[in-house]
């Protein structure tokens, strides 16, 4: 008998609900856009009655999630960066001159007394007192080297050490730098998406070009600059020793210090010592605040390592001066007035409080390992965009207008009904892409456009099935049921070899394939869902209201 059970009849209703429920806000594109920005302005703290206001012109309890356009579709920026990976070796080598300081100092009576040479950034050249130590030292240092672990340098030690009179010259191994410059690529990749995706851009493409370049594209931005203002600032924190404070620039730091300029004191340098007590690497968050003040600050905590070393050092240094560097500007240097233990404070400065807010997003970020160079940037503008909407959305209403023509002229009053799932179909896809958070770009309405041609197949195989059950003189009920119970294998099977393909496209491929594949993928189940369920809950509907003796199909 045709009929459906209560459960299956609700379940396909709720199913159809949902799913258009979750496409709406796309039928509303800006006022939901406008709503969610100011959402997020609000919870990154920036409170104003506007916003307030302006996140009011979308009903809260409905759903907000959009179908996010892609950058051929909304416009927005792309830049080609590469990473200066050179930067990163000065670093290591003042990192490692304390390990190579304390393992010849317990030798002093061998080497001598031990000082630290000028030498390029990517070198630390060492010098003892008593050349006779010479061996004696290269054998020590030697001793520190640790082993290369990666596939291309498996077992190679990660430092040179060469001995040049009573000096000794070490560098980091051709093995050791290649492993670095990744590691420093794929470091900087990681913090420029937390950057970027800290502020609520939405689904930005950030990709590895090469040995040394990575792609940026970001839609729904205004310029490239903005970008470039966000993910070139390096923001590298650190809270280093005061060794003292002048007024003149040019005054030798001394070996093992820095001279380091006050950005809130005009004229004012303060001598630190290089090597820094905690980094900005070992905060695991920082808040926008206030200080007592009301002044705005930035709140910072430290993870279990970072905390350790902060509340020792302040434990053994109270009544001494603290800096707080940020990119080679001293912030504050407040005196330690006792311990500071739970690795937490607080960093104060002439702070508006949006700078305070982007401080935070770019300290909880973290700092990049090298600086960015630009090699190419553009900005697409929102109108091609636009053009690129209007000319998928004619090509949406042609193909949908044909389909629907067709099918009515075919199939009559079955026509109307596949036409009815289609319109639906349609709708869930879009839900689909919104609940995912699916980027839709040219490719992916080219998918689209493809569903729509196909999502009636199932409905033809139906249709011209049940045709085949009524010649046979079988009633309009058995008819109808045969239809569709002799009809799914054959859906079932066109439309699985189909949806392979489609996931196929999406793991193999990239960009415009992957969007493609998408909405070809969500369109296959929406398709199929409508044909098997909604259409044949109308027929069935409509069966039971009229209670035909004779059907046209």
């Amino acid at each position: 008998m045709l009929q459906i059970d209560l459960w299956k009849r609700v379940t396909i209703w709720l199913v159809v609900a949902v799913g258009l429920l979750l496409a709406l806000p796309n039928g509303f594109y800006e006022r939901v856009e406008t709503r969610n920005d100011a959402v997020a302005s609000i919870e990154a703290g920036i409170t104003s009655a506007e916003l307030e206001a302006e996140a009011g012109t979308w009903p809260g309890f409905l759903p907000s999630g959009l179908v996010n356009l892609g950058l051929d579709l909304r416009g927005g920026a792309h830049l080609l960066a590469q990473v200066q990976v050179e930067d990163v070796y000065g670093p290591r080598m003042d990192a490692f001159w304390p390990e190579v300081r304390d393992v010849l100092a317990a030798e002093r009576d061998t080497v001598g007394f031990v000082t630290r040479e000028d030498s390029p950034a990517d070198t630390l050249r060492v010098k003892i007192s008593n050349v006779d130590g010479i061996a004696r030292a290269l054998e020590l240092v030697r001793g520190l080297a640790t082993p290369v672990t990666t596939l291309t340098g498996a077992g190679a030690a990660d430092i040179d050490v060469l001995a040049d009179g009573d000096e000794l010259i070490i560098t980091l191994s051709e093995a050791e730098k290649a492993a670095t410059d990744q590691r420093t690529v794929q470091q900087s990749l990681e913090i420029i998406r937390r950057r970027i995706d800290e502020v609520g851009t939405r689904e930005p493409s950030i990709q590895r070009q090469g040995t040394d370049r990575i792609l940026i594209q970001v839609p729904g931005v205004g310029s490239a600059q903005e970008i470039k203002d966000l993910i070139g600032t390096t923001a590298q924190l650190t809270f280093q020793p005061v060794v003292g404070r002048t007024t003149d620039g040019t005054t030798a730091p001394g070996s093992g210090n820095v001279i380091i300029p006050s950005i809130d004191e005009e004229g004012v340098f303060y001598i630190l010592e290089r090597a820094a007590v905690v980094t900005g690497e070992e905060l695991v968050d920082a808040q926008p605040a206030f200080d007592q003040n009301g002044r705005p600050a930035v709140n910072f905590r430290f993870n279990a390592t970072g905390a350790r070393k902060f509340g020792d050092y302040t434990a053994e240094n109270i009544g001494s001066p603290f800096a707080i560097v940020l990119d080679a500007e001293v912030i504050s240097a407040p005196t330690i007035q006792s311990h500071i233990a739970g690795g937490s404070g607080i960093i104060t400065g002439r702070f508006t409080v949006e700078e305070s807010t982007n401080l935070a997003v770019l300290l909880r970020a973290g700092a990049l390992p090298a600086e960015l160079t630009f090699l190419e940037e553009r900005t697409i503008g929102p109108e091609l965009g636009q053009d690129s909407i209007d000319a998928g959305t004619i090509a949406c209403i042609v193909a949908f207008g044909a389909v629907l023509i067709y099918m009515v002229l075919s199939y009559g009053l079955f026509g109307v009904f596949a036409n009815i799932a289609l319109l639906v179909n349609v709708g869930l896809i879009f839900g689909l892409l919104s609940l995912i958070g699916a980027t839709l770009t040219l490719p992916g309405i080219a998918g689209i456009v493809l569903t729509i041609g196909m999502a009636v197949d199932a409905n033809v195989l139906v249709f011209e099935r049940i045709r085949e059950e009524l010649k046979t003189a079988k009633g309009p009920a058995r008819a109808i049921d045969l239809g569709y119970e002799k009809a799914l294998s054959a859906i079932i099977d066109a439309n699985i070899t189909t949806f392979i393909t489609a996931v196929i496209l999406f793991v193999m491929g990239s960009g415009p394939v992957r969007g493609f594949s998408i909405t070809l993928g969500l369109g296959i189940l929406t398709s199929v869902f409508t044909a098997i369920f909604v259409t044949r809950l109308l027929i069935v509907m409509w069966f039971e209201r009229r209670r035909p003796k004779t059907i046209e199909v």
